[in-house]
């Protein structure tokens, strides 16, 4: 689910249906729906957000545990995504619930700011090479 604040979660339908959100995009309604129905018994974590994140011409970066970073998660996912549909990309995380099997969409805020920075300095590393 997309979450631009704290504890804030919101459905890809209750999302779809507010044209107030300034923050959903076609791109990441497309990641949301792509991230539903994950089952650990078929393939890892990190292999569900490759594939979904390869969907929408994005990529995985990387993933680790989420050691309190976000509540109610497990794991955390830092992808790269279309921004609007031109060249340029955005950073988001991929959040696996504590059950295990939910994941949700959170943009980056204060608390996962230097979470997106390092990212952020992991893709100008990789571009360097």
């Amino acid at each position: 689910m997309l979450s631009s604040e704290p504890n804030t979660a919101v459905s890809g339908a209750q999302a779809a249906a507010s044209p107030a959100d300034p923050g959903l995009t076609m791109e990441l309604l497309e990641l949301e729906l792509s991230l539903d129905g994950f089952e650990p018994d078929t393939g890892t974590f990190a292999d569900h957000v490759r594939a979904a994140a390869a969907a929408i011409d994005g990529a995985l970066l990387f993933e680790l545990p989420a050691s309190g970073l976000v509540a109610d998660c497990e794991r955390i996912a830092v992808m790269r995504i279309p921004q609007d549909g031109s060249p340029l990309m955005t950073t988001v995380f991929a959040c696996l619930e504590s059950d295990g099997t939910t994941i949700r969409i959170e943009k980056p805020d204060e608390r996962t700011a230097d979470l997106r920075n390092f990212a952020e300095a992991f893709v100008d590393v990789l571009q360097r090479i």
